[in-house]
């Protein structure tokens, strides 16, 4: 049987793009302050979760939603189960939007809007396609689950708790990164290196804050200081001199012997923080010039001279580059201090290739940094590197549905971010963005090519009956 794919699609286009619109306008940023038990990780994140799945209902798919943590949408009957996994849940919009976030805008052929490429466009083009093979009731000899998560940019607590209530797929796709295939994923650990909330005398670091997540580079950092009197005007003098030298913006407010600086530098994917202008160790930068002490000084000096653009661990002596996975990265993400507290961080986000382990990274660091800190430690999130062979028949298969419908050479990519095509040991993650794209995921304006969302939704349905059929 002979199937135009691109026909389907084009059939479908109006009610997809309006089925995605919908589902852009939910805010799902994870919002632990209103978290229930029947909103895990906030209301946002249940909704969007909840609005899918009612997708799933409306057509007439068999739907269940695993106490709002996780759900899926499934489709066939047989001994093996094809899974996708895509999420509902954003990283916060953050600042710089030329329009709002959550009110999806049509322009130049993209659609702009948070969540639009990560992850609700391309979980929308996996789950229409999913449809498609429905609607004209193509034969299958594997049931196909479609699972939606809700925390992926987070802890991953959605899938945990999914998997304590459901099997696990044989094997399967996350349409979660980029064409033509991830079939490797580095390491991804973070760790977390405390500091105390001292200071001297002349020089005060009251805080200091910077960073929305773990995985976004911080894109806008703040500091309040008390310094010498009669010195004020001159450092706020130098700071404007500094923005002027540096790749970034920001401005100083004077009151008295009180300054607070703030500086914007530029949002992106921690796993590419070179792709970034990390604000928090810039304005450390700036501060590490003046006389501050004790713990502030430790704080300001590993941000602004450990830290700062160490985006390959050299500095910190993680640094190394396996011939298949490629380079360790490191973001700085998540910057706190408060004078007097003993809870002051700077969250350091490793994405590793093999050969390296978390527990070797936290004993570099542990030593690395010493006396200037009062502990160190790792976060739960904590993942080792990930391989699916190119002879594997699923690796393949995907590869020979992208080879023909772009007539272009498949090849195998790993990646520094994570996607839940790590959840199984079978599992990669395919598109839904095209070589040559440009990656908006965690910026502001963020979009998706509306021909590529077109495009994607062909080739995962065609993917989909190959594997399942």
């Amino acid at each position: 049987m002979t199937i135009d794919w691109k026909k389907e699609v084009e059939a479908r286009k109006e009610a997809l793009l309006e089925d995605l619109q919908n589902l852009l306008r939910i805010n799902s940023e994870r919002d632990d302050s209103q978290a229930t038990a029947d909103a895990p990780f906030g209301p946002g994140p249940r909704d969007a979760l909840k609005h899918m799945l009612a997708y799933g209902e409306r057509d007439g798919f068999v739907v269940k939603n695993v106490d709002n943590y996780a759900g899926h949408i499934e489709y066939g009957e047989g001994a093996e189960t094809l899974g996708i996994f895509g999420h509902m849940d954003v990283v916060p919009a953050g600042d710089g939007w030329d329009t709002n976030p959550y009110e999806p805008v049509i322009k130049e052929d993209k659609i702009f809007a948070r969540g639009s490429s990560d992850d609700k466009g391309p979980s929308m083009a996996a789950y229409y396609a999913l449809k498609i093979i429905k609607d004209l009731e193509l034969p299958l000899s594997k049931k196909v689950r479609f699972v939606v998560g809700s925390d992926e940019e987070s802890g991953w607590g959605d899938m945990d708790y999914y998997f304590e209530q459901e099997t696990a797929p044989d094997f399967g796709f996350s349409p979660d990164a980029e064409f033509p295939i991830i079939n490797g994923e580095k390491g991804n650990v973070s760790i977390r290196a405390y500091f105390s909330g001292t200071n001297g005398s002349e020089y005060v670091l009251n805080s200091f804050q910077s960073g929305l997540r773990e995985n976004m580079v911080a894109g806008a950092a703040t500091a309040e200081i008390t310094v010498p009197k009669g010195s004020e005007e001159a450092i706020a003098g130098a700071f404007a001199a500094y923005l002027e030298a540096e790749p970034v913006s920001g401005e100083a407010v004077v009151s008295g012997t009180e300054i607070t600086l703030n500086v914007t530098g530029k949002g992106a994917h921690g796993a590419s923080p070179q792709s970034g202008i990390n604000a928090a160790t810039f304005l450390a930068k700036f501060l590490v010039r003046y006389n501050f002490e004790a713990g502030a000084a430790a704080f300001l000096k590993a941000a602004g001279e450990t830290l700062h653009e160490d985006f390959y661990g050299e500095k910190l002596g993680v640094a190394m580059d396996d011939a298949k996975m490629g380079k360790l990265t490191m973001n700085a993400g998540l910057f706190t201090f408060t004078a007097g507290s003993e809870e002051n961080f700077i969250n350091m986000n490793f994405r590793y290739p093999q050969g390296q382990t978390s527990d070797g990274l936290l004993a570099v660091l542990t030593e690395k940094f010493g006396a200037a800190i009062t502990k160190i430690e790792k976060r739960p999130h904590d993942m080792a590197p990930h391989y699916v062979p190119m002879d594997d028949p699923l690796v393949a298969t995907l590869l020979q549905v992208y080879e023909d419908h772009t007539g272009q050479k498949g090849f195998e990519q790993v990646i520094g971010g994570g996607t839940y095509g790590r959840l199984l040991k079978r599992g990669v993650a395919y598109g839904a963005m095209f070589p040559g794209y440009t990656d908006t995921m965690h910026q502001a304006n963020e979009f998706m090519a509306l021909d590529d969302l077109f495009r994607a939704t062909a080739i995962y349905a065609d993917a989909i009956y190959r594997l399942a059929k």
